[in-house]
């Protein structure tokens, strides 16, 4: 497995603090209703997140991440929620590969309420939108933030088992593809999906947003999500009915591929 990988990392976190104004105006955004004691809101966050970009073209990079936060506001209330995910990212299309990872994270959230994996599902497909570029980065799987019900004993058990779901949802994918040979073409085409990779984290990403607006962060372990190289060109467009032209597809119109 190691040898199909070029790029990947781990982060553990727990963090506490002050929050800047950009964070705390990001989160009033997002319908918080925060009240800060001299423009200051003290928090607390821990979570856990890993990317993998493989070497080989047909192996697909997947991302999770897992985290709990909790502020305290000017009155000594305090507000928490979890949030977090775990999605995939191939350069071709799989459509057994890409129905076997969404129907384990469906079993992992359907152990906790049947409602929870068509709402994170449509979420994550929602939230890795490139909008400059009309289409999602990957072919999703779940995604859910600021959850505070229904309690957070139910929660903590819930994203438990979402992590618990990542290895088997995503090793037997490594296993079957770790050694198909690939030609320099596919591999050109990996880069330049990489490319949309580096602009949705860039652009668009809270985690990553949120991390360069904390003071004392560490920047390497922010952009550790970015894949080791990537690749632009001018107004590329695959041919008619290629496989290029088939990922492009489902990346712009969204498929349930579970029930």
């Amino acid at each position: 497995m190691v040898k199909s990988l070029r790029r990947r990392g781990v982060n553990v976190s727990v963090v506490h603090g002050y929050l800047s104004e950009e964070s705390i105006q990001q989160m009033k955004s997002r319908g918080k209703n925060i009240k800060t004691k001299d423009g200051k809101l003290p928090f607390t966050a821990m979570g856990v997140s890993s990317v993998i970009h493989p070497k080989n073209p047909h192996v697909p990079t997947i991302h999770f991440n897992y985290r709990y936060f909790e502020i305290e506001e000017a009155d000594g209330t305090k507000q928490w929620w979890f949030g977090g995910g775990t999605d995939l990212t191939p350069t071709y299309l799989n459509k057994e590969d890409v129905l076997h990872f969404h129907q384990t994270l469906k079993e992992a959230c359907d152990k906790h309420s049947p409602d929870f994996y068509p709402q994170f599902k449509k979420w994550c497909d929602d939230y890795f939108f490139i909008k400059h570029r009309g289409e999602r980065r990957g072919v999703g799987g779940i995604f859910f933030d600021d959850l505070d019900s229904p309690s957070k004993e139910d929660l903590l058990q819930f994203v438990e088992s979402c992590t618990k779901a990542v290895v088997p949802c995503y090793v037997p994918i490594v296993m079957k593809h770790k050694n198909d040979p690939f030609t320099p073409e596919e591999k050109q085409w990996q880069q330049l999906r990489r490319g949309r990779y580096v602009e949705f984290n860039l652009v668009y990403d809270r985690g990553t947003k949120f991390g360069l607006a904390t003071p004392g962060s560490r920047i390497e372990s922010i952009l550790m999500s970015l894949p080791l190289t990537a690749r632009w060109e001018y107004n590329h467009v695959p041919p008619p009915e290629s496989r290029e032209a088939e990922i492009l597809s489902i990346l712009r119109e969204p498929k349930d591929w579970v029930h």
